[in-house]
């Protein structure tokens, strides 16, 4: 394996921040756990990101080897990407991202603003928000909370 371009972090865990770190790319890797895709495919499914960090994102991740990128030589030419077993190996972690997310926006209250993560069963943020309306009533600190 190639060295790469940026030199990451010696402490496991920061390196894995970095490896991992970005706005797309837990979302992409997520896109290709169910198989390969080409560059317009996960443009589609990642509609709020550009074309420029697409195409950055998925180079950084496959310079970290989570994912590969084959380039078929026919007319017009395709390229597909598919998630490394190194990449595959992200899975439960990406997915305890997602919850601890949702344990996070609970404790500060802000479960409203939450997306649905791209790894869980769909419904399960509108349950939390249905289970978790806030309430009038006092909290530890003596202050209301919003209705």
């Amino acid at each position: 394996m190639k060295h790469p371009i940026k030199h990451l972090p010696m402490l496991p865990a920061e390196r894995a921040l970095k490896v991992i770190s970005g706005r797309w790319k837990a979302v992409v890797l997520y896109q290709l756990f169910d198989g390969p895709k080409r560059l317009s495919e996960l443009s589609r499914l990642v509609p709020h990101v550009s074309q420029k960090m697409l195409i950055q994102q998925v180079r950084e991740m496959e310079e970290h080897g989570l994912l590969t990128r084959e380039v078929f030589a026919q007319v017009p030419p395709r390229v597909d990407y598919s998630a490394t077993k190194l990449g595959l190996s992200l899975r439960p972690i990406i997915t305890s991202l997602c919850d601890w997310g949702r344990k996070h926006a609970v404790q500060l209250d802000e479960v409203d603003r939450l997306a649905t993560c791209p790894i869980e069963p769909a419904g399960v943020v509108q349950s939390i928000k249905q289970s978790n309306k806030p309430r009038n009533v006092n909290v530890a600190i003596g202050h209301r909370r919003r209705a």
